[in-house]
């Protein structure tokens, strides 16, 4: 059965087509988008998951492969007493909370298509992208088959237009790379991907009475990406759309960057940033950075170092404000980057309705709090923002056309801060909103039935 698979940076999606319609097929607890996370009690259970659930015929190279990592998934599934039932992997809403249960145990990672695309990565990090990316695909695709009842054979995946902002085509074709993998040792026989904003634009394209050029600006989660695109009765029926696409633009800038950016500049001062050392000399700002970008795994690793545990030890004895810096030292040991910035995407998305919202930081210390209205979350995400403006300028530039109408898709392009700031450089073009969630993998249903029927 032919399947589309938003594998996205914030939540995974699959749907399939039934009596012409777009389904959803529900992922987790009956809901049909699970978030982009895994858990795992220890990182080799991650390649035992995929061990046991690879075909038959690829079990062999596929051991001969990991051999090693294979062996520390004994020893580790001994140490943690599990039956042989038990996998000690978790995905989706079940990772959170078991990460947040357990930050200082295991392996946690949120949106790991962010770092697929990673330069300078080595053949064991890129074999251990693979496996991640596998078990998310297996078990997503175990779950909808079950609901189904059916087999699934065909996808088409979704990607962003870039991965990385550097790397160009190779970080690309090396995220290709590791998801085409992950995808077939899933069980997919035939793997195909298309443009996110693409997909969008081409459920978006379902309902237009007329033809018409549209900008199609799709903030996901870890990457922004703009295509300009000629669509409508015109067009819709063609197998062939390269013509039908005139520009597209795209950078890992996403969702996740504004929550970083607030993150740093609005939560880490209750952690010390800003402060000063007794000598009178200001605190450096990077490990403060290091602890917000969840995103880079290389700043990631770097905080939460030995090495920087020592440092950070270090500064407590001549900072100013020990009290302060003492949290980021919680936040170190106790593994809570994602939580902290987890804490400011729900302000951001709470100050879409409200002017003002209180933070609750409280898993670092009793009953710390912070507040942050709208003018604070402005300040901080501006620079982000002014880059996806700059994205959707480039594009009709490319096009050498002004759009008809803007349509809008994504987690973050409900945001108004982004409209006003596409209205204030682009004007009074007509923008829509299509479904945040929904229309990247309705696009890519009707992409995948379009082209494997």
């Amino acid at each position: 059965m032919v399947v589309g698979f938003d594998y996205g940076s914030s939540n995974c999606a699959m749907g399939v087509m039934r009596s012409g319609v777009v389904q959803l097929v529900p992922l987790e607890n009956s809901k049909h988008y699970l978030p982009s996370t895994l858990y795992a009690l220890h990182n080799s259970l991650i390649s035992d998951y995929v061990a046991k659930g690879i075909q038959q015929s690829a079990q062999s190279e596929y051991r001969a492969q990991r051999n090693g990592i294979l062996k520390s998934a004994q020893f580790a599934r001994s140490d943690l007493d599990l039956m042989p039932q038990e996998s000690g992997v978790f995905v989706g809403q079940e990772a959170i909370e078991e990460y947040i249960s357990m930050p200082e145990e295991g392996y946690f990672v949120k949106s790991p298509k962010s770092f697929f695309g990673a330069i300078g990565l080595k053949p064991e990090q890129i074999a251990f992208f693979e496996d991640i990316a596998t078990t998310m695909i297996m078990e997503l695709k175990a779950r909808a088959e079950r609901h189904l009842g059916v087999s699934l054979t065909h996808t088409v995946i979704g990607r962003p237009v870039n991965f990385q902002a550097v790397g160009g085509e190779q970080s690309n074709q090396q995220a290709l790379s590791i998801l085409t993998t992950a995808a077939k040792r899933a069980g997919f026989t035939d793997v195909e991907f298309l443009y996110e904003p693409l997909a969008a634009g081409i459920d978006f394209e379902s309902d237009l009475q007329q033809d018409q050029k549209v900008l199609v600006v799709d903030i996901g989660g870890g990457t922004s990406d703009c295509s300009f695109v000629q669509m409508g009765p015109s067009y819709r029926e063609c197998a062939d759309r390269s013509t039908h696409f005139l520009a597209h633009t795209g950078k890992r800038i996403g969702g996740n960057d504004l929550d970083i950016a607030l993150a740093f500049h609005k939560l880490m001062p209750v952690c010390g940033l800003g402060g000063q050392f007794k000598s009178g000399l200001p605190l450096p700002k990077q490990a403060f950075w290091q602890a917000c970008k969840i995103n880079d795994i290389q700043l990631q690793s770097e905080f939460y170092s030995a090495g920087f545990s020592r440092e950070l030890k270090a500064m407590l004895r001549d900072v100013c404000e020990p009290d302060k810096l003492k949290r980021l030292q919680v936040i170190q040991e106790n593994k809570m980057t994602h939580q902290f910035v987890r804490q400011a995407e729900l302000a951001k998305i709470a100050l879409s309705e409200v002017s003002s919202h209180q933070v609750d930081l409280s898993f670092i210390e009793q009953a710390l709090q912070q507040d942050i209205d709208l003018m604070q979350l402005t300040d901080s995400i501006d620079t982000s923002l002014q880059q996806v403006v700059s994205l959707a300028e480039q594009a009709i530039l490319d096009a050498g056309t002004r759009p008809d109408i803007i349509y809008l898709t994504g987690g973050s392009a409900q945001s108004p801060l982004l409209k006003n700031a596409l209205q204030a450089a682009l004007g009074d073009i007509p923008m829509l909103n299509g479904d945040n969630f929904g229309s990247v993998t309705a696009g890519l249903t009707k992409w995948a039935e379009r082209i494997y029927r």
